[in-house]
């Protein structure tokens, strides 16, 4: 059994390695070698303690260069054809570097900084600093025994210690990754769960009801959607209310409502032309990209409608293949009406190589794999199938940030002529003030030349989704997010005031109930 003492010591030795490692290894031989501290114990302590100071090294040399990207004079130098030498270089000759740098004094720590700045892969890093420190280790304990005339343990100590080494390394690559992609994906808010970043939102609408003295006034935002478009409002009559002031900017669709033999319905729309594979499903009723799925063929739309109780819309499908949403809100009482955000949406894509398979194509994408149960559980049918060779996978369909689509600022899209079509549709429209359009489109000149097709409006409660940018800082979106709510609080303070009450806030929360109740059997969406 070890005492106190000896995991104290054996502490003293893992927290020293972090301040000199020299003298922490030196330490640990020595009391092993007088029988102080147990051998094993020791070594253990000298490795662990190695470890833990290179691999914190490696990674804020990674993250400090990935951050410094976003300056334009660290960017310039870190595309510079120097630094792409030095990559080269570390790629073909880093593993070496970082096993020899152990043996040479002063070498270790700039070589383990390169390694992280240089990009080297995290599993080389392990694996070979993990040696290097090994074999130093391993090596000042046999000289540090032998010295004190114990060689005959320090045999048996250096076969367990490289066994230890073996096993060790193994299970420190198994797990370092999941730790890693744990620690990145904490520190991406984007990714943080809903509860934790709307926690601030909560303290801004609070603020906002008492400034503008009313809790409900976001329903009243638009009066002419149901709740302003909070929630329970209908998709079908957005887009029919739409179609009739600018049915070349709308993708076609039509109500299917729930048990009146949703299936004959599709079959006589496809039979009549109205309809055409492929097109959408989606609920009547949804948020967030819930439950939307690409149909192309009879069968899956069977399946979808069977799986579906509540009223469902048809939806032309509109290939882009480009996607955006624009946030867009006018003051009631004003002649002209403004764009306050573009988000440009782009679907993540893995390509094959013929050898490996969808699911560990996923995880080695940096980004995919801090969300890959998201994209695995929509294509969990294929999640082992090996890709072929130069096929491309579309990972999600649905343009919506939790479904794992990734948005990125797209103000550069902006023009006037792009928000004269936006505005003249949205003022066509019954009592719209606020919300974001989503809409496909070609090239990036036909949006900003007011050519697009709508599929989508979003009232009240959408988002100005471009905050969640990876290169927005969290207190550049929690601004634009007081913004926009600062907005919505103000429009539907002037509609209250021009006599639109709008629901109570208990009313509200039935609505919100009965959304919750219904969207819990949605399927998942493509």
């Amino acid at each position: 059994m070890l005492d106190v003492t000896q995991l104290g010591l054996a502490l003293a030795i893992v927290f020293g390695a972090l301040i000199s490692e020299d003298a922490a290894v030196l330490g640990a031989a020595t009391l092993s070698a007088r029988s102080m501290l147990n051998p094993e114990l020791a070594l253990l302590s000298a490795v662990l303690g190695i470890r833990l100071g290179d691999y914190a090294l490696y990674l804020i040399a990674r993250s400090a260069t990935r951050g410094a990207v976003n300056w334009t004079w660290a960017r310039k130098a870190i595309d510079s054809d120097f630094t792409s030498r030095c990559r080269r270089w570390t790629q073909k000759h880093g593993r070496s570097a970082l096993f020899l740098s152990r043996a040479i004094p002063g070498m270790r720590l700039p070589v383990t900084l390169a390694c992280g700045t240089l990009g080297m892969r995290q599993r080389d890093f392990v694996l070979f600093s993990i040696a290097g420190a090994s074999v130093w280790v391993l090596g000042t304990f046999v000289i540090v025994h032998s010295s004190q005339q114990a060689l005959r343990t320090a045999w048996p100590l250096m076969i367990a210690g490289v066994v230890f080494s073996l096993f060790a390394g193994r299970v420190i690559r198994s797990a370092l990754p999941r730790l890693h992609r744990l620690v990145t994906k904490c520190s991406r808010w984007e990714f943080w769960p809903a509860w934790l970043f709307y926690f601030p939102v909560i303290a801004m609408y609070a603020w906002l009801a008492l400034r503008y003295r009313g809790l409900s006034l976001p329903a009243a935002a638009n009066p002419g959607q149901l709740n302003g478009g909070v929630v329970g409002e209908s998709k079908a009559q957005i887009l029919d209310e739409l179609h009739a002031v600018a049915p070349d900017h709308v993708a076609h669709s039509f109500l299917i409502p729930a048990g009146e033999n949703p299936q004959q319905r599709i079959f006589a729309l496809l039979q009549s032309g109205h309809l055409s594979l492929p097109f959408v499903l989606k609920p009547n009723v949804g948020q967030r990209g819930a439950g939307f799925r690409i149909i192309r063929d009879l069968a899956q739309a069977n399946v979808y409608l069977a799986s579906v109780s509540s009223d469902v819309v048809a939806q032309d499908y509109a290939p882009g293949p480009h996607e955006a949403g624009i946030f867009y809100y006018r003051l009631p009482g004003e002649t002209r009406g403004h764009i306050l955000a573009i988000t440009q949406k782009v679907f993540p894509t893995v390509c094959g190589d013929g050898r490996t398979s969808l699911r560990e194509l996923i995880h080695r994408d940096d980004r995919a794999a801090l969300i890959a149960s998201t994209y695995l559980k929509r294509l969990e049918a294929r999640a082992d199938e090996i890709i072929p060779f130069g096929e491309t996978v579309r990972l999600v369909e649905a343009g919506n940030h939790c479904q794992g689509c990734i948005f990125q600022d797209g103000l550069h899209l902006y023009s006037d002529e792009l928000l004269d079509a936006i505005d003249r549709i949205s003022q066509a429209l019954p009592e719209f003030y606020i919300g974001r359009y989503d809409v496909r489109y070609v090239t990036d000149d036909e949006l900003r030349a007011g050519r697009f097709t709508i599929i989508e409006l979003n009232g009240a409660a959408s988002e100005a989704t471009s905050i969640y940018d990876a290169r927005n800082s969290l207190s550049s979106a929690y601004r634009m997010l007081y913004r926009q709510w600062d907005l919505i609080f103000q429009i539907g303070r002037r509609n209250r005031d021009r006599g639109f009450r709008g629901p109570t806030l208990l009313e509200l929360f039935h609505s919100w109930r009965d959304y919750c109740r219904i969207s819990a059997a949605y399927p998942i969406a493509d």
